[in-house]
């Protein structure tokens, strides 16, 4: 009985370390091919089998490593390294970002929320037309296979200049940064970006019937739809 009970606390104390387990098996992939600024990755499939996990882990785990800026990740070319760090400093920063996440999430969904009311309120053809102009450069995106990172970004700044709020605008502006965190995890998501192009859509028809409840309660089931992202989930 103390033998099982003995591997259950392991089993519950190693779970939570997965993730970072599978970032330090990339980092030492990467020591040991000796890859530089500037190098590829092998393809997701590749390097996948060779850390022995599924495809759909890995992802996960080069998203944290594109948030932390260790990796670029390009459309038709796969993941770039940027620099190689020291594993310690990598975990340092995985585990602050994860513990960052939910204020950053917190801070969006009062920021935005409020911006998508009063830009339904304030909104003008022009301002309409960013948005769309918007939903479409997200759309072409996705269509190829990217994540819509860029047409996302765009969306959100649309909206938030529909607002013609400064005092919001300069808030917006400030958390940017993290907000590409987000950004970023979210759309590395299986089928987010597609989930995401359509409740965008779903905040431009509000703003457009210019209906301020509707926006707001649109953007903030958005909100609550990218904040779903597996760094999170796992422990």
């Amino acid at each position: 009985m103390a033998k099982q009970a003995a591997t259950h606390q392991i089993s519950r104390v190693s779970r939570p370390r997965l993730y970072e387990q599978l970032v330090e098996q990339i980092m030492d992939f990467i020591e040991a091919a000796q890859l530089g600024p500037g190098d590829t990755l092998p393809a997701e499939r590749d390097l996948a089998e060779r850390l022995g996990v599924s495809r759909a882990t890995l992802a996960q785990a080069l998203v944290a490593l594109e948030v932390l800026g260790v990796i670029d990740v390009q459309h038709g070319t796969g993941a770039v390294l940027v620099y190689r760090p020291n594993v310690p400093s990598v975990i340092k920063g995985l585990r602050e970002h994860r513990s960052r996440l939910p204020e950053i999430v917190e801070a969006r969904s009062t920021l935005e929320v409020k911006l998508a009311e009063l830009a339904a309120a304030r909104r003008t053809g022009q301002d309409m037309k960013a948005i769309d102009q918007a939903l479409d450069a997200m759309a072409e995106e996705v269509a190829t296979g990217d994540r819509g990172a860029r047409g996302d970004e765009l969306f959100h700044q649309a909206v938030t200049a529909a607002a013609h709020s400064a005092v919001l605008a300069q808030l917006m502006t400030f958390i940017a940064g993290m907000v590409l965190e987000t950004r970023l995890e979210s759309l590395g998501q299986p089928g987010r970006p597609e989930q995401s192009l359509a409740s965008h859509r779903k905040i431009a028809d509000a703003i457009r019937s210019q209906d301020s409840a509707a926006a707001a309660a649109a953007m903030l089931e958005h909100i609550d739809l990218v904040s779903d992202v597996a760094l999170l989930k796992h422990g």
